[in-house]
């Protein structure tokens, strides 16, 4: 096979594969390696989902890529309670997990080369990993105005609260993003996986789909959500998109015919997860109890702790490269992700999930205030 011509040669490393030294520092520490780079969820799944998913396991038909009706009614109700959308007009369809959208998201929508794609200067790297897939150009920036009347746009990223950063972004904020794509045709696409995890009252998250931002209307707007973090499903791949209802439309014809289905059983678990808010609330306040523990261990071991006030990580810095961080941390057996993942931008930066065990939360606690 000519390299050159592979899909993968568009690609950078696999983000985490460049951690694999640093892994294998952290493995040889006494107490074990304290994973928290990547963010995967610990604790079990909710008996409530877990029931739900037993009880559709006799499923030998062909799921419907758009979802079952109950689904799609559980999809669009949970939207417009959590984001304060509206029902009527709008679009929803379950994904297989978040990040499998976020990655063919460009393709899906037909962008390819010459088009371009817009991230924030500090982001979720499949984002650009989506671009490169489509053959699209990718421009970083957090400022729409520095890139002038450029046609060439198609797609813009936003993420609040923002993964790796925390960072919420205020509803005038996104109301001048939705502007700015709307009169310049390009689909505006907001990442809020971790919407439901704001830590500050000053600081709410709000959503793309909320009638501040959006002006009651939907159109060139898709907003991505997951159940991963929320319910603990990352193991199911369940995911949901919603808002431009022909978007949403014609997201379904292309991936009908390209398979993109989530698995009855899952659908039918989703359905479950969406209408039970106790277990959510309650793996919230785990969150942020191990967050409050984490929160005070990196600032008394004199790390400095930017943004951070939503969702599932803290972004730090020791002002100095974040390899070196990387490798101090890991010599403590401790993995954080580099912040060079993120973007250029994020290179004297590392993040670290709050997502282990209590006891490694306190572990964690307890080796960083260890001379």
């Amino acid at each position: 096979m000519n390299r050159s011509a592979s899909v993968s040669s568009r690609l950078p490393e696999y983000t985490w594969d460049a951690l694999g030294a640093a892994a294998a520092v952290a493995a040889a520490h006494p107490g074990g390696l304290i994973n928290l780079s990547m963010g995967t969820p610990v604790d079990p799944v909710p008996p409530v989902i877990r029931q739900a998913l037993a009880d559709a396991s006799d499923a030998p038909g062909y799921p419907l890529t758009a979802g079952t009706p109950a689904l799609r009614a559980a999809m669009a109700a949970w939207v417009a309670r959590v984001c304060g959308a509206g029902v009527d007009g709008l679009g929803v369809l379950p994904t297989i997990g978040s990040k499998e959208l976020v990655a063919w998201l460009p393709t899906l929508l037909g962008i390819g080369p010459g088009d371009v794609v817009v991230v924030p200067s500090v982001c979720y790297p499949t984002y650009e990993d989506g671009a490169r897939l489509a053959g699209a150009i990718t421009v970083r920036t957090d400022s729409l105005t520095a890139l002038g009347p450029d046609p060439r746009v198609r797609l813009v990223w936003v993420n609040s609260p923002g993964n790796p950063t925390g960072r919420v972004l205020p509803a005038n904020h996104l109301r001048k993003v939705v502007d700015w794509a709307r009169e310049r045709g390009a689909v505006v696409a907001s990442d809020e996986c971790y919407l439901p995890l704001g830590w500050s009252a000053a600081a709410e998250p709000v959503s793309v789909l909320a009638p501040e931002v959006c002006g009651g209307s939907y159109d060139g707007l898709l907003a991505v959500h997951s159940m991963s973090k929320r319910s603990n499903l990352a193991g199911y791949r369940a995911g949901l998109v919603a808002g431009d209802p022909a978007l949403v439309a014609e997201l379904l014809r292309v991936r009908k015919h390209a398979g993109m289905i989530v698995p009855a059983p899952v659908q039918a678990a989703m359905v479950a997860a969406l209408g039970d808010q106790e277990h959510a609330d309650a793996q919230r306040e785990r969150y942020r109890a191990r967050r409050e523990r984490l929160l005070a261990a990196f600032i008394g071991a004199g790390f400095t702790v930017e943004h951070s006030e939503a969702g599932l990580y803290l972004w730090m810095t020791r002002g100095e490269d974040c390899w070196a961080t990387v490798d101090w941390l890991a010599r403590r057996g401790i993995l954080v992700a580099a912040g060079v993942f993120y973007g250029p931008s994020g290179a004297q930066h590392v993040r670290a999930a709050l997502t282990e065990s209590d006891e490694h939360i306190a572990a964690v606690a307890e080796r960083l205030a260890q001379p």
